[in-house]
């Protein structure tokens, strides 16, 4: 860690040297930390009180007063009723089998944290400052003071305090009502927290126990990001509007800016790097830590929590899952719970973060490219994308050459076209230009074994799955990346070259790159962007939306690289990268400003108004599409696009409450998330949640769906629906006409599916598919769209 003391303060080493005792008993009675889940608070008790109450439990199954207080690593006390503790797989089975214990289950470390452009784009989208070349404070007229009130917080890695995106320049004093504190440590103090981040906290008892403590040669023991994730979500939600800033190599330029810049900042830091040979590639959060984390950001008063972290493997259920434990009672306090969907796509069933009180973020392109043109031996010229900012030496030809040409003996088959890690053989790819493939490893890993094995330059080739989205890094070396269809041709010109029988070898010139605006058609549906369906409950559409995530420009932690690469001493201040990471603080940051237009809105109604007011149209207005050239849908993308501005302005909202979302885990799993509360004996199916989507999974003749909706206008309102049936399926919406006659007035109506029985020789209904379609209520000046997914059995 470049200048960064590793003395540990004080206090923390009392608080480790306290927890010594349950830590060593971990590792040696096979303990680990458990999450004990009691539901919701019975009343309002003092934090002193719930703490007793918490300890009188965990001595039902410890052997001393002593030995119960130090296996004890939080005690959750504002929202949900909880703790974290160190507890064997017998004691956490006892205390899961009493009755006002919902639920107990391991806290895993197998979560991970998943500009100058966006935020225009998306105004431009809109018909907003078509003049302002590089957008600015004022592209969205809900911007005024009144977004100073609203606090995010923002889960992740920490936050680099000093990056202008953070300056409090102009802002008035911290709102009345916050309770957070600006916790201090390694680097970090409570002048690090201003007008603008007007609080910070750092979790890592479970981290600690699991690792038995924490390297400060890589992490910083405070709210300080030696990462660069945090930084960069946290000035996309919010950062100042700063102009003259660059990615490396002077990238992107224009004036940054986070999409409610005006909005405050709660940093709680809850990711930290996994130990092992380059532990700064990838963190990890565990579910005590976060939960934690959640519980003190409701007690803080935030009112959004932008969370760019999701699970690795099989997706959790409701009621062993932290972050849908923490974002359900997040929610009943109004708190708007934003998460990322993940970065496991094209593939079908991978998307994470399944729980309908939250809003589950899908990634897609702006409209900028980073232009890098390859001009092949042979005359050919192709259109590459970087943001390196090395040249090779010269305007002349460089020796082309394949990985799978030049490896060492030993290298699998499978992945010799993938550069990975001592694969290379220097002896032939010295001073060339070397061509891989993506697939195992990080893109930007690839670059460094080429530099480590004398090539001269990296030309990195999408696989087919990957089509033409081309995310762009700053290589530590000369290079480019290429769509699918572009690899394929120049690796068939090498081969051809290799084969011919004259004495031409392959050859490439690599043109200097710049930045390239108003792309078409844009947006499109990022091919790592995970996909529906629903794998805990396919009656709830998921992802929820989709915003701009693939090469987005933010703030950086000047204490990590732009590859994050152990070998990369590069320092700077903006960084691209791509991700639902990046696309999650695009919803949070919309939540901000309506939340700031409207106060008294519940989480469901702000979750609502950004889901109906979605765009399945690009900015030509045709259909979305997917990296791959195919038409996207609401597998892909939710209910669309975002569009704040229409956001603002709903029309009518779906709205739901705490005991429906426990009803729904009834219905769903038969998770009774609430000790206090039963489960009925018969909970209305799942696909009856009042949600702003209908997804119904398993249509076996007929089903009839009941939604209702508040009337948001400022007046008496009538509303038609129009429907566009899922292929096979008819869907009659009755009545089709709701009439208002004031504000906050409430309609309910039904949707009947039925597929449609086969006429003659065709028409068969498409059985185990799921099939797309929609309706929208419309008064003439709202357009109010839910999209309609059914798999008929």
């Amino acid at each position: 860690m470049r200048g960064a003391s590793s003395a540990l303060p004080s206090l923390l080493l009392l608080l480790m040297a306290l927890s010594s005792i349950s830590i060593i008993s971990a590792s040696t009675k096979q303990e680990q930390v458990y999450i004990v889940y009691l539901g919701e608070h019975a009343g309002a008790k003092p934090e002193a009180a719930i703490l007793e109450d918490h300890h009188t439990l965990l001595l039902s199954v410890k052997g001393s007063e002593e030995e119960a207080r130090a296996s004890l690593l939080y005690s959750y006390k504002h929202t949900l009723n909880g703790f974290a503790a160190i507890l064997s797989p017998e004691e956490a089975t006892k205390l899961s089998e009493r009755s006002e214990v919902a639920s107990a289950f391991r806290s895993k470390g197998r979560w991970a944290p998943h500009t100058t452009r966006s935020w225009h784009f998306l105004g431009m989208e809109e018909g907003l400052n078509k003049e302002e070349p590089h957008g600015g404070s004022e592209w969205l007229p809900s911007l005024d003071k009144s977004s100073g009130d609203v606090i995010v917080g923002i889960l992740d890695s920490g936050i680099w305090p000093e990056s202008r995106s953070f300056s409090d320049g102009g802002l008035g004093p911290v709102p009345a009502r916050w309770k957070g504190v600006c916790q201090g440590g390694e680097s970090f103090s409570s002048s690090s927290c201003n007008r603008k981040i007007i609080g910070a906290r750092y979790y890592l008892k479970a981290y600690e126990a699991h690792y038995n403590g924490l390297n400060t040669t890589y992490a910083f023991r405070s709210p300080r990001d030696h990462d660069g994730h945090g930084t960069h979500t946290a000035s996309t939600v919010a950062g100042r509007t700063v102009p003259g800033v660059a990615a490396l190599g002077g990238f992107a330029a224009g004036t940054a800016s986070g999409g409610a810049p005006l909005a405050r900042l709660a940093v709680y830091k809850v990711c930290w790097p996994i130990p092992g040979p380059n532990p700064n590639i990838e963190n990890t959060c565990f579910e005590a830590d976060m939960l934690a984390a959640m519980d003190d950001a409701v007690g803080d008063g935030v009112d959004v929590m932008s969370v760019s972290i999701g699970s690795t493997g099989t997706p959790l259920g409701f009621a062993d899952d932290g972050i849908a434990l923490g974002a359900l009672h997040a929610a009943r306090r109004g708190v708007v719970v934003s998460c990322s969907g993940g970065n496991s796509g094209p593939k079908s069933a991978t998307v994470s973060n399944l729980a309908p009180w939250m809003l589950t973020v899908g990634a897609s392109s702006i409209d900028r490219s980073f232009d890098s043109p390859i001009k092949l031996g042979n005359g050919s010229v192709i259109m590459g994308q970087t943001v390196t900012p090395y040249q090779l030496a010269g305007d002349k030809p460089y020796p082309l050459v394949y990985a799978s040409d030049a490896v060492v003996p030993g290298t699998p088959a499978n992945v010799s076209n993938q550069c990975l890690p001592n694969s290379l053989w220097s002896e032939k790819v010295r001073g060339k230009i070397v061509v891989c493939l993506r697939g195992a490893g990080l893109r930007v890993e690839k670059g460094l074994e080429v530099k480590r094995a004398g090539g001269a330059a990296i030309l990195l080739g999408n696989p087919p799955a990957f089509g033409s989205e081309v995310p762009v890094d700053a290589h530590v070396l000369p290079g480019t990346a290429v769509s699918a269809t572009d690899a394929e041709t120049i690796i068939g010109y090498i081969n051809s070259s290799s084969s011919s029988s004259s004495s031409s070898s392959p050859t490439a010139v690599l043109d200097p790159s710049r930045t390239v605006v108003d792309v078409r058609p844009s947006p499109v549906m990022a091919q790592f962007s995970s996909r529906g369906p629903n794998v805990l409950e396919p009656n709830i559409l998921k992802p929820d939306i989709t915003a701009p995530g693939l090469n987005i420009l933010a703030a950086w932690s000047e204490a990590s690289s732009p590859t994050k690469l152990d070998g990369d001493h590069r320092v700077v201040q903006y960084n691209i990268m791509s991700g639902t990471s990046m696309s999650c603080p695009h919803v949070s940051a919309t939540a901000v400003l309506v939340k700031a237009a409207h106060p008294d809105w519940s989480s469901a109604a702000i979750r609502s108004a950004i889901m109906t007011t979605a765009t399945t149209s690009n900015a030509e207005g045709g259909p979305l599409m997917n990296g791959d050239g195919s038409v996207a849908g609401p597998m892909d993308y939710g209910s669309g696009h975002i569009r704040p501005k229409h956001a603002l302005d709903p029309g009518l909202v779906y709205d739901a409450s705490y005991q429906d979302y426990l009803l729904f885990a009834c219905a769903s799993a038969g998770a009774q998330l609430d000790a206090s509360v039963p489960c009925p004996a018969r909970p209305p199916p799942p696909y009856q949640l009042n949600h702003p989507s209908v997804a119904v999974h398993g249509l076996n003749g007929s089903v009839t769906v009941r939604r209702t909706v508040t009337n948001v206008g400022s007046c008496e309102a009538r509303y038609t629906v129009t429907v566009a049936e899922p292929a096979g399926v008819s869907v009659r919406v009755s009545p089709r006409r709701l009439s208002f006659s004031r504000p906050g007035e409430k309609k309910t109506f039904r949707i009947t599916m039925e597929a449609k029985a086969r006429r003659g020789g065709g028409g068969r209904v498409a059985r185990g598919q799921f099939l797309a379609g929609s309706y929208a209520w419309s008064d003439g000046a709202h357009v109010v769209r839910s999209p309609i997914v059914v798999l008929v059995a």
